[in-house]
C-alpha cells in the first residue's frame, strides 16, 4: 500500500471510537481521525479527504443517515459504513436506502472491521485512479473578493470533487491595510475550501488589457495549465473587470473550457447561458466572503443574506435552491 488509508470515525460511544481507531492503526496502518461532534463533520472531512466513512447511526443532535448525504455532498463517491447496535432488518433497509455502502452491527470483530474498510478503500481509489485527478480550475478576479463573489459556491463544489483550485487576485484593490490585508483575507477564504490563492502586488494603478497583466494571467495558465477557467465579463461596469476579461481572453486560448462570472458591478447586459446548482455550498461561499472588509464597513453584496438572495433569484433560471450564473465563452464539449 503506498498510502495509508485514511479514515474518518464518527462516534460518540468513546470505547468503540478508540476500539475502531486502535484496529485500523494497528492491522492496516490506517490514518484515522475520531470526532464524537457531528458538527465537526464537514472540517474533518475537508482536512482528512477520507477514503471511508465509519458512522453510527445515531449521533447527539444528528442522524448518521443523514451525515451520509452531507459527506456525499461535499466528497462525491466517499464510502460510507454505518455501524449500529440495533440489529433488525428495518435499521439495515433504512441505512442502504440512503446509500450506506455497508450495514454493520455492533459488535463488530477486528476482522471484519479490516476486512470492509480495506475493500471499501481499495475500491474508491482505484475509482479515482480510472477517473483521472480531476479538473484543473483557475479562477481569475481583478481585486480581492471579485471572484468569490462571482463563483465561490462552483469553487466550493469543484474542491468537493477533488478538482484543483487556484485563485488568482491581480491587485490589492482599495483594501485598507494594503497586500498585508488583502493577502491575509484572501488566503483565509481560500484555505476554506482547500483553495490556492495567487495574489500579485501590481505597482499600476489600473489593470490593462494588454502588458503587464496580460503577462500574468499567461504565466500562470502556463503554470497550471487549467482545464476551466472563471473570469469577469465584459458586461462590467469596472474597468479593471473588464480589462482581466480582455487579458484572460487573450491568455487563455487554449482552454478547454472559459466562463464569465457576475461580479459586483456587472451591467444589466450581462447575459448567463449556465446556471450551475451550488446547493449544499451556498453557506461555504457565505463564509468565504466572511473573510473579506473585516476592519472596514462591509459592503452589502458581502453579506450573507444578500449573497444567499442572489443565488436564489439565478435558481429561477436552473435547478435547485441556489445558482451562480455564468456566460459561457468555450466549453469543454465544443473542443475536440
Amino acid at each position: 500500500m503506498s498510502e495509508p488509508y485514511r479514515v474518518l470515525v464518527i462516534e460518540d460511544d468513546l470505547d468503540v471510537a478508540l476500539y475502531t481507531k486502535t484496529v485500523l492503526e494497528k492491522r492496516i496502518g490506517c490514518e484515522v481521525l475520531a470526532l464524537s461532534d457531528p458538527s465537526l463533520v464537514r472540517a474533518a472531512v475537508e482536512k482528512l479527504r477520507p477514503d471511508v466513512v465509519i458512522t453510527d447511526i445515531e449521533m447527539p443532535g444528528a442522524s448518521g443517515l443523514d451525515l451520509i448525504a452531507e459527506i456525499r455532498t461535499q466528497q462525491p463517491g466517499t464510502p460510507v459504513i454505518v455501524m449500529t447496535a440495533h440489529v433488525s432488518v428495518e435499521y439495515a433497509v433504512t441505512a442502504l436506502r440512503n446509500q450506506a455502502d455497508e450495514f454493520l452491527t455492533k459488535p463488530v470483530s477486528s476482522a471484519d472491521l479490516v476486512a470492509h474498510v480495506s475493500r471499501l478503500a481499495d475500491a474508491a481509489r482505484a475509482e479515482r485512479a480510472r477517473v483521472g485527478a480531476g479538473e484543473v480550475v483557475l479562477a481569475i478576479g481583478a481585486h480581492p473578493n471579485d471572484v468569490e463573489i462571482g463563483v465561490g459556491g462552483i469553487l466550493a463544489a469543484h474542491r468537493a470533487a477533488g478538482d484543483q483550485v487556484t485563485i488568482l487576485t491581480l491587485s490589492k484593490g482599495d483594501r485598507v491595510g494594503g497586500i498585508r490585508v488583502a493577502w491575509n483575507e484572501g488566503s483565509a477564504s481560500a484555505e476554506i475550501i482547500g483553495a490556492t490563492l495567487v495574489l500579485e502586488d501590481s505597482e499600476e494603478k489600473a489593470l490593462t488589457p494588454t502588458e503587464p497583466t496580460l503577462g500574468v494571467i499567461r504565466r500562470v495558465v502556463e503554470e497550471l495549465s487549467p482545464t476551466t477557467v472563471y473570469v469577469h465579463s465584459r458586461n462590467d461596469r469596472s474597468p479593471d473587470h473588464r480589462a482581466v476579461h480582455e487579458a484572460a481572453l487573450e491568455a487563455c486560448g487554449s482552454v478547454r473550457t472559459l466562463a464569465c462570472y457576475q461580479s459586483s458591478t456587472a451591467t444589466v447586459d450581462f447575459r448567463p447561458s449556465r446556471f450551475v446548482s451550488i446547493d449544499g455550498h451556498i453557506d461555504v461561499k457565505a463564509a468565504m466572503l466572511d473573510c473579506f472588509a473585516t476592519a472596514e464597513k462591509r459592503p452589502r453584496y458581502l453579506e450573507g443574506g444578500f449573497v444567499k438572495a442572489v443565488a436564489r433569484y439565478w435558481s429561477r433560471f436552473g435547478t435547485g435552491t441556489f445558482c451562480e450564473p455564468l456566460e459561457l465563452i468555450r466549453d469543454a464539449a465544443d473542443v475536440a
